[in-house]
């Protein structure tokens, strides 16, 4: 193992009922995964101190609020035996990180448009031997155009505190192929915003197919039934400015 400029942290501050938690989930990591996991926790919280990448300042709570949180796709994900997923708005690195540090087999391009998050994850991908992932700072509607070079690509697309889903909806679905699924993690307002994007949901020609509630939030699976319409997504700022279903747009 090439040496590298950090100390690994040690992994005394892991919750007394995570193990309990993942076992629920039905994961089981591989050797050395723990250490890597906590390696990122060490990483995320001492580059907060620099700017802004998490409200949550302990590790402890960040096994929980973040990891664990992250985890709780792979069920999901293992089911549609997906072979790329592409992150969007991964901002301090989830869940793509540790989604890409627990399924080595998968490769994670997580897309960032902030310049020093997106710097964060290339060196979080370097420190920790991510051969799996790829950084990519964007917008995702200039990369999920038809000229982009990122439509059509994913098995799935993982999104989290991206925002409302009548607006997440644009910036994820024309990544995924067809058949191929958005999932992304919501709180209590999760069935609310499944409501005001229905309109969203028939424009992009993509449905709700479960909501599953889990110990940190709820996560929704939308499965793409056919191709995006080629005007989708519009251009950078249109989606948070004018969502689909508001106003007079059809």
């Amino acid at each position: 193992m090439k040496q590298r400029n950090v100390i690994v942290p040690s992994i005394n501050e892991v919750p007394e009922n995570f193990e309990q938690l993942i076992d629920d989930l039905g994961i089981e990591f591989d050797e050395g995964d723990m250490q890597q996991l906590s390696l990122y926790i060490d990483m995320l919280l001492e580059t907060n101190k620099q700017f802004n990448l998490t409200a949550i300042k302990s590790a402890e709570e960040a096994w929980i609020r973040h990891i664990l949180d992250s985890l709780s796709l792979i069920p999901i994900l293992s089911k549609e035996n997906v072979e790329h997923v592409v992150d969007v708005g991964s901002g301090g690195g989830l869940p793509g990180i540790p989604l890409a540090i627990t399924m080595p087999e998968v490769t994670f391009t997580l897309v960032e448009t902030t310049q020093k998050k997106a710097v964060f994850l290339s060196h979080v991908a370097k420190e920790l031997g991510l051969e799996n992932v790829t950084v990519i700072s964007e917008r995702a509607e200039n990369l999920a155009t038809k000229s982009g070079g990122f439509r059509d690509i994913a098995d799935a697309v993982v999104a989290r505190a991206v925002g409302p889903l009548n607006i997440l909806l644009e910036l994820t679905v024309p990544f995924a192929k067809v058949d191929g699924v958005v999932l992304t993690i919501k709180g209590e307002r999760a069935p609310i915003e499944v409501e005001e994007a229905r309109k969203a949901l028939h424009v992009l020609k993509a449905e709700v197919t479960s909501s599953h509630r889990t110990t940190t939030g709820t996560i929704l699976t939308i499965r793409k039934l056919e191709p995006t319409p080629n005007k989708y997504p519009r251009p950078a700022g249109e989606p948070k400015r004018l969502p689909i279903g508001k106003g007079q747009l059809r």
